[in-house]
């Protein structure tokens, strides 16, 4: 008599390679999650401290005061010549800056002049625990973002 032999899995070992795969796939999807919204935080925070350059920028070579203003309620902002730039809904901002920069509860500016100082303040970008501060001296008018701070 010839024995048998068979070939194939059990569907316990299909059970539990099924099982592990749901699992690896589980801890990657949350992982590649929180890489996308800390990209998304990155992006919003980069291009705010790039407008805020511009503006600076276009203040001193043009010898003339510029500001970039803030609409908290709309999450926009608009630089001197640029369209206005829409913060995504998920991402919070708040700004802070000058009274005299403060048009009314919801929108305000930061100002620079033409020797590059400004009216300082500073932009927070909220996003979920993270949050982004974007800094904007008086006395120079030096832009510096602080990356990653926890609520």
């Amino acid at each position: 008599m010839q024995k048998q032999s068979t070939y194939g899995f059990s569907l316990l070992e299909i059970l539990v390679v099924m099982t592990f795969i749901a699992v690896i796939a589980g801890f990657v999807s949350s992982s590649m999650t929180k890489n996308l919204k800390k990209t998304k935080l990155r992006s919003v925070s980069k291009n705010l401290v790039s407008a805020l350059r511009y503006t600076r920028g276009q203040a001193v070579i043009k010898h003339e005061e510029k500001t970039i203003t803030f609409n908290v309620k709309e999450k926009n902002y608009k630089a001197p010549r640029k369209k206005t730039v829409v913060i995504p809904d998920e991402i919070d901002i708040n700004v802070y800056t000058a009274d005299s920069e403060v048009a009314d509860e919801d929108t305000g500016s930061i100002r620079f002049f033409s020797d590059g100082s400004s009216t300082g303040g500073w932009v927070k970008l909220i996003y979920g625990n993270k949050i982004w501060k974007i800094n904007v001296n008086w006395l120079t008018g030096e832009i510096s973002m602080v990356e990653g701070a926890s609520v």
